[in-house]
């Protein structure tokens, strides 16, 4: 038998629902307590009256008081304070009034007069109605609050939203001009078959980084995957001087990391080490599980970070003896990107390996995309099948595409 998911609704979801709710059950209680003690004190059956129609006055009155209640509570405190205590002194008044002029119609035999059991009967609403007041005041006050924490929280999330939309769509426009200009250049020399082919693997790239959600997750094969377009993209342009190396570790294949997370990396590297070398670089990306983290590492065989004494901006040698020097943009993008994914449970390093280079260094808490997890899972239980087209697969089911 199929279980449906129980999710329980917050009491005050429905604030309307919520004070009837309370208006009833507080009268009924106070009508119950007060039969009671009268029962139990050996009252006559008058009295039982008596107390109804104070708990359908007081009722009648509260509604009075919780619609001027509602007006007042976004004044001035000045003004919603001594205006509280003026209406509740007359709600005071009318219920005592109402009630001792009962008491006089039910026992007209009373010695006291109309003053004396106006006097006695205004205790006993003073309390129950400055109770009820203090309730009625705490409780949307506590709202109001909660209203404005749920606004603001909404309000934040938007801004990281916007903040991490603005980070993830900075694609460089060095590179979508470089690609261009390499395209166009082709169909002018009429090679028409490679321009295409650089024009597919574009699109193909443009797709991958403009249809996930910012801030979206997506699995390390999957950031592999859009690495791969992009390195086949520019492996166009360089040919034998770019070079590459994936290490990554199967159990980190699902591991989730925030999408387009390491193009910036790469393209860093290929821009201050490919580029600006004539025998070109090699770039390494490995990613691999340490403890219960994800560790990631971009690294390149290009001439590194600057020497003590040169500005704190990466410098590359270019042919000719020029340099190019970096604003360190895409690394701050990345920086930023992290610390609003993750905050203080991050680490972001860079490198100087003694043999030279450039790396950097990302490390995440490890979360596995339960999806990709289910599918590789699913797959491996199948015991006639050749791994490599299982993995395969898998990955083309966490991507959701058609096998």
């Amino acid at each position: 038998m199929a279980v449906l998911p129980f999710q329980p609704t917050p009491f005050f979801a429905n604030k309307n629902r919520a004070f009837w709710n309370l208006q009833l059950a507080g009268w009924l209680s106070v009508f119950v307590f007060r039969a009671v003690s009268g029962f139990a004190g050996g009252q006559e059956l008058s009295f039982f009256v008596i107390i109804l129609i104070e708990a359908i006055t007081g009722f009648s009155v509260t509604l009075v008081l919780s619609t001027i209640y509602g007006k007042l509570i976004t004044r001035r405190p000045l003004v919603t304070w001594g205006m509280t205590a003026i209406v509740l002194a007359i709600a005071v008044l009318v219920i005592a009034s109402i009630n001792a002029w009962v008491l006089s119609l039910t026992r007209p035999d009373s010695e006291a007069s109309f003053t004396a059991l106006l006097i006695g009967y205004m205790i006993f609403p003073m309390t129950l109605l400055g109770a009820w007041s203090a309730l009625y005041y705490a409780i949307n006050f506590f709202l109001q609050v909660e209203e404005q924490t749920d606004r603001m929280e909404r309000l934040e999330a938007q801004a990281t939203s916007a903040q991490l939309a603005m980070l993830r769509y900075q694609l460089n426009p060095h590179f979508l001009f470089n690609t261009l200009n390499s395209i166009s250049t082709l169909v002018l020399l009429r090679q028409t078959e490679p321009a295409n082919a650089m024009l597919t693997r574009l699109s193909s790239f443009l797709r991958h980084t403009l249809v996930s959600q910012p801030g979206s997750k997506v699995t390390v094969a999957q950031e592999v995957e859009t690495l791969m377009l992009y390195l086949d993209i520019e492996r166009m342009r360089f040919e034998e001087r770019l070079r590459t190396e994936f290490r990554i570790d199967p159990d980190v294949r699902n591991a989730c990391l925030p999408a387009m997370l390491l193009q910036p990396l790469v393209e860093n590297a290929i821009k201050y080490a490919v580029s600006a070398q004539e025998e070109g670089a090699q770039i390494s990306l490995s990613a691999q599980l340490v403890g219960n983290r994800l560790r990631v590492a971009v690294s390149d065989t290009g001439p590194g970070l600057p020497q003590p004494g040169e500005p704190l901006t990466l410098l590359a040698a270019m042919p000719g003896g020029g340099k190019a020097v970096s604003t360190g943009v895409g690394l701050a993008n990345i920086r930023d990107r992290l610390a609003q994914a993750y905050g203080d449970e991050h680490k972001f390093e860079i490198r100087n390996p003694p043999e030279g280079g450039f790396t950097v260094i990302i490390e995440i808490p490890f979360e596995e995309s339960e999806e990709a997890a289910r599918a590789e899972a699913a797959i491996s239980q199948q015991p006639h099948r050749n791994p490599q087209p299982a993995l395969a697969e898998a990955s083309q089911l966490a991507n959701g595409t058609n096998a």
